[in-house]
């Protein structure tokens, strides 16, 4: 499942399915941040402006939420099942690090 790359010490293989949704989300979220930049260029009211902040928020905590399933489903479950826990304490340290 996962491999050396050129970037990134570890990739992940995700169904087309599974890009597809992560990458809408996070269109969703990159168009919420370029309204809110077009608000404050546009001198926008404040409470218009920390409702599209609270907007983009909501959308990226989906994003978060939707990779954190499918990451645990998929690689820290077969870490599991193969009777390893690294996986396992590599998400508990995130986890850590999400609820900042």
């Amino acid at each position: 499942m996962e491999k050396e790359a050129g970037c990134c010490a570890r990739t992940k293989e995700r169904s087309e399915e599974e890009v597809m949704d992560l990458i809408h989300r996070l269109n969703r979220v990159e168009g919420q941040i370029r309204g809110i930049r077009g608000m404050i260029e546009k001198n926008a009211y404040c409470v218009d402006i920390l409702n599209q902040v609270s907007a983009a928020n909501s959308a990226l905590n989906s994003f978060t939420r939707v990779l954190l399933e499918n990451h645990i489903r998929s690689c820290v479950a077969e870490d599991i099942r193969d009777g390893r826990n690294d996986k396992l304490e590599e998400l508990l340290g995130t986890l850590q690090k999400l609820m900042k």
